[in-house]
């Protein structure tokens, strides 16, 4: 397919992005050329947005131009000669880590880490715009059940499932921590509840996101703004019976959320490693916080490809797993700048927002949503 497109670009190494004219991607042998639904900003976005230290370590200025975004769902168009799997007419989301097949995490069935992976909206272009290309390895076709504004959700739920399962999946009636209010945060109170964790506690900052946490299933709740760590520690142990969760997800990268988690988590217990902290290394009680508590830790990077994909598409298609109350706002694609506002704004007023390339599919979500 040959034409021009709008784009939301990454032209120049500082705050901002523009809305833009471009060329549609030329379609290589083994990849796909998708008509964007809708797709949605994602913390990252928002770093190569605001262009950070890490935006410019990651990406860097000569990588520029580049178009943003990676959560997405959308309708295939084009497939190149090469593609065996895709179709055209399918309605898929993208995996957003582009696995190498002969990294020798690939060849041990672990795709969703390796040396020479590449990442969609990193360091390919990315989504936020009205046709995208992709990689047909990582191409997850959806239930067509699904709304666009639930599909382009999938790559930070499957972050929020594979936290909360971690590598074992043993969840059923125990207890959890869950650190921070950001969506990523709340999807993975959503799939605790819905997977069987018997007591959700939760830890937040801003009034907006943690009543959208209790609509999402946390049973009891407290605010780290509020509190020390001594007290966070004894709320805990007061409603654990003095033991300590069964499993900690830390999902912050604060220096404080791996305190509460390490000192909360009981003897034997699992924490789920998956906030990024500003600034590595940071300091943990090695001793008392894992030699002596014999404890677990899942380090969570991406989604496992595509155990995580499987499960998540079934829960949205079932019905079982609710993520609307996370979607707080919608907008135009070209309306990208009011998106990104909402999610820079603090204190929080906003939890996951999505954009919409065509106009009338911004005007049916909204409808599907209950939004003005």
């Amino acid at each position: 397919m040959q034409g021009k497109m709008k784009a939301v670009v990454k032209t120049k190494p500082q705050l901002g992005a523009e809305y833009l004219e471009v060329d549609i991607p030329k379609l290589l042998p083994d990849w796909v050329l998708v008509k964007v639904r809708a797709t949605a900003i994602c913390g990252t976005d928002v770093h190569i947005y605001k262009w950070d230290p890490w935006s410019a370590g990651r990406i860097g200025a000569k990588a520029l131009p580049q178009t943003l975004g990676h959560e997405v769902a959308g309708e295939v168009v084009e497939i190149g000669n090469e593609c065996r799997r895709i179709k055209v007419g399918d309605y898929i989301s993208a995996e957003t880590h582009i696995y190498d097949p002969g990294d020798l995490t690939s060849l041990l069935g672990v795709f969703h880490v390796g040396t020479h992976m590449r990442i969609l909206g990193v360091d390919t272009d990315g989504a936020f715009a009205e046709y995208f290309m992709v990689h047909e390895s990582v191409c997850w076709v959806n239930d067509k059940s699904i709304p666009p504004e639930f599909a382009t959700i999938q790559e930070p739920l499957g972050n929020a499932c594979f936290a909360v399962c971690g590598y074992d999946n043993d969840l059923l009636g125990k207890s959890m921590l869950i650190t921070g209010d950001g969506p990523i945060s709340l999807f993975a109170i959503g799939i605790a509840r819905t997977a069987g964790v018997a007591k959700i506690i939760h830890f937040g900052k801003y009034d907006f996101n943690m009543e959208i946490a209790r609509r999402m299933g946390a049973d009891i709740q407290l605010y780290t703004n509020r509190t020390t760590p001594e007290e966070r520690l004894e709320f805990i142990m007061d409603n654990t019976d003095g033991n300590g969760v069964d499993i900690a997800l830390e999902m912050v990268g604060s220096q404080d959320s791996i305190v509460d988690c390490f000192a909360g988590v009981r003897k034997a217990g699992r924490i789920t490693a998956f906030g990024i902290a500003p600034e590595s290394p940071l300091p943990v009680d090695y001793n008392n916080g894992i030699v002596f508590k014999s404890c677990q830790i899942h380090g969570i990077s991406g989604r496992k490809i595509f155990d995580t994909w499987y499960r998540d598409r079934a829960l949205l298609a079932s019905g079982r797993f609710d993520p609307s109350p996370v979607i707080t706002h919608m907008y135009t694609l070209e309306d990208f700048e009011k998106g990104f506002k909402r999610m820079i704004e603090r204190p929080r007023v906003s939890a996951k927002v999505i954009l919409f390339p065509d106009p009338m599919e911004l005007k049916a979500a909204k409808k599907r949503m209950g939004m003005q």
